[in-house]
């Protein structure tokens, strides 16, 4: 700071001596900072014949706080705090890093002049206090008389804070070197924690317990902000007995005059003097326990407003001025050490996300039905959540209609219930914004999809469910504990959820796909039905007719025409030759047999036309599904046609067998094995009607020891997305 003309007279000389005597005393006998500050604010107003002198402190954020002053009933008490803006002298030096005056409040309309008027001063003079090049505060003195402060006010102002800005350095660098260690070992003892993966209660509390010891306080509490306007207490500290009804785990709601409100409104640091005036519940909790004056200052988290951090004082005199910046500064270390636990919380939650993931995609990949999906990602979500309630409901013509559903008591809401929508619940909600809810108490809840309520559900959160481009559904996770479910949950859910919807909707173009493939070999039998009919009624019936005329035209012949008689028989042979090949060529499009007497007799007279000795054992009822009948057939006939053109085999073995809900056809031969899918249409063309009715086609055939084939098909009709 540059050294400003000193005055010279005798008096202004010793005087000033002797202000620096006394306040470097202080500084020796290593004072507390408030004490060399109240020394100095004296001196200067001593020296200076002053009404009244303050001195204050520029804070980061764009305020001042008042650090001292040199009369009892000053306008800028100790401890308040003043945002900068105006023609006032605090502000101008602030802004110029000069000193200032106001002589005349005439033109003058803010809120620190008023204040300052109000205590009937009528001139100002400021001057900046520089602290290691720093702008670090102001002097401030002032005067009630009418006639304004000496012109050589500001010189001799000046020089004398120069001299009380090396014993604030001297002092400050003494209080802040001691409070660097203990701050570094505070940190230390808290980030070892939080290595040592220890849970989030114990952290909190060990923060709430170092910010107390640290600052010499009775009490010390850690809060975090939640939904629905409170806060929660997450750590508490008290030096003697306990916190009473402010100990961890206590939820309080944001109004009143109290200071979780005030930092939760401004974020920005807060104190009470006197708790005299205050209210809401947490006011009152903070009396029961004896504490008369309360500083608060916000934990911000990755630049969110995480919570804040409580001190209180059980003494009379109010919390020292520069208990805000150091518990500022204590306060950072602890969002660093939160910032890392919540980083190891969301780590583990991703990995968690992961396996369940890899959870569903397995039963995805290995075909499990669309049911079994569906309740399995319901359950992952809840677990993974921490909700005592998951339900998946799929939205129809009718209502939502659960479909999956978990709970962590066991006693689910039963799958099939359908709900219509109407009423204020989530279902209808979602299904009316196609966005995520929330509903944090259920006590308004109505509607058929509110009897949540009846359970204890007390809130709840829903997020659409959409798989190819339309809202297919919700997934619901509900709590029954008194705080609301965190407001992370409709992220964390979406997030689950779009690995529901991939998971749905590879299930649903896997069941379209299947019943695409159904409808195929439908059509195909359709068509191969139509054309046997087409030929039996058409083709084969002309066929008859004409050998018939000419049986007739041969009989008619003369004896002495012989050779036209011979001709006559010779065409009647062709024609019945052609017959017979039409017949058959009929009978391999779609045997009659099947159609008219069903499974039983068809494969009967398979074993009958069969090269190869065949033992047929037949356990089915009298009639199948057709579709059903005509895939176990027609495996059967390839599967006699192989053994016959390449198995070189001397027998086979056909066992057809029905359960309730399914067919099982087997055929096996003695023959050469080695049969492979890959070098023949026909077996590929079995496995794909097998697979497109929904059943299981299965061959082995090691070379040298027989082929057995084996397909099992569902009873039930072919598939298709039903879910």
């Amino acid at each position: 700071m540059a050294t400003l003309p000193r005055q010279t007279s005798d008096d202004g000389t010793t005087g000033e001596q002797a202000a620096l005597r006394r306040v470097a005393t202080l500084v020796a006998r290593a004072a507390p900072p408030e004490q060399v500050f109240a020394a100095v604010t004296e001196e200067a107003g001593r020296l200076l014949h002053a009404h009244q002198a303050t001195m204050s402190r520029y804070l980061p954020d764009g305020t001042i706080v008042v650090a001292s002053w040199g009369k009892a009933g000053a306008a800028f008490p100790v401890g308040s705090r003043w945002r900068l803006g105006g023609p006032n002298v605090p502000t101008l030096v602030s802004q110029t890093g000069r000193p200032a005056r106001t002589d005349d409040y005439a033109d003058v309309v803010d809120h620190i002049t008023e204040a300052a008027r109000s205590h009937g001063l009528l001139s100002l003079v400021g001057v900046p206090i520089s602290v290691e090049d720093r702008l670090w505060g102001i002097m401030l003195v002032g005067s009630v008389r009418e006639e304004p402060l000496p012109p050589d006010t500001e010189v001799r102002l000046a020089a004398f804070t120069e001299l009380a800005a090396t014993a604030i350095a001297n002092a400050q660098a003494r209080v802040d070197l001691r409070g660097f260690g203990d701050e570094q070992a505070a940190l230390r003892r808290v980030a070892t924690l939080v290595a040592r993966g220890t849970p989030p209660a114990d952290v909190f509390a060990a923060v709430a317990a170092e910010a107390g010891r640290l600052l010499g306080v009775d009490f010390t509490f850690l809060s975090r902000y939640g939904a629905a306007n409170a806060a929660t207490i997450t750590g508490a500290w008290a030096r003697i007995g306990t916190a009473g009804a402010l100990s961890a785990g206590s939820r309080w709601g944001i109004g009143g005059r109290n200071l979780h409100t005030m930092v939760y409104r401004t974020h920005r640091p807060a104190r009470i003097n006197d708790y005299t005036g205050t209210m809401g519940s947490l006011a009152d909790a903070v009396r029961r326990v004896g504490i008369r004056s309360a500083v608060a200052v916000p934990i911000s988290v990755e630049g969110r407003l995480w919570g804040a951090m409580l001190v209180g004082s059980t003494l009379e005199e109010p919390l020292p001025a520069v208990t805000e910046a150091r518990l500022a500064g204590f306060t950072e270390l602890a969002a660093t050490a939160i910032a890392n636990m919540q980083a190891r919380v969301e780590l583990s939650g991703f990995a968690d996300e992961q396996a369940a993931l890899r959870r569903v995609a397995t039963l995805v990949a290995h075909g499990a039905p669309p049911e079994e999906v569906l309740a399995a990602v319901t359950a992952e979500a809840g677990l993974l959540l921490g909700t005592h309630r998951a339900i998946m409901s799929r939205y129809g013509p009718q209502g939502a209609l659960v479909v999956a559903s978990w709970n962590s008591t066991g006693t689910a809401v039963p799958v099939g219930t359908e709900w219509t929508i109407g009423g204020r619940n989530l279902h209808t909600t979602v299904a009316q914004i196609h966005r995520p809810a929330r509903m944090d108490d259920y006590t308004g809840a109505t509607g058929p999809a509110a009897e949540a309520r009846e359970v204890g559900v007390r809130s709840g959160v829903a997020v659409p469910i959409s798989v190819g481009g339309r809202l297919w559904g919700l997934m619901v996770v509900s709590s029954t504990r008194e705080e609301p479910l965190p407001a992370d949950t409709e992220a964390r859910l979406a997030g689950f959820t779009e690995l529901a919807a991939t998971a749905i909707a590879n299930a649903e173009s896997q069941a379209a796909l299947a019943a695409s493939r159904a409808r195929i070999v439908a059509t195909a039998d359709l068509t191969r039905r139509r054309i046997e009919r087409d030929l039996h009624d058409g083709a084969q019936q002309r066929l008859v007719s004409l050998a018939l005329q000419l049986r007739e035209a041969r009989t008619a012949v003369p004896a002495e025409a012989g050779e036209l008689a011979q001709q006559l028989g010779v065409a009647f042979t062709d024609v019945m030759g052609v017959l017979d090949e039409l017949r058959e060529t009929a009978r391999g499009l779609h045997p009659a047999v099947l159609a008219e007497g069903g499974l039983r007799p068809a494969l009967a007279a398979l074993a009958r036309r069969s090269v190869v000795p065949v033992r047929l054992e037949v356990q089915v009822p009298e009639r199948l599904t057709e579709h059903a009948e005509i895939a176990a057939y027609y495996v059967v006939a390839e599967a006699l046609t192989n053994t016959a053109k390449h198995a070189r085999a001397t027998t086979a073995h056909v066992h057809v067998s029905a359960s309730e809900n399914n067919l099982r056809v087997r055929v096996r031969d003695d023959g050469l094995g080695g049969a492979d899918l890959a070098r023949g249409s026909g077996l590929v063309g079995l496995r794909d009607r097998t697979e497109a009715l929904g059943g299981q086609f299965e061959l082995h055939s090691p070379p040298g020891a027989g082929t057995t084939l084996q397909i099992t098909l569902p009873l039930g009709g072919p598939p298709g997305p039903d879910y």
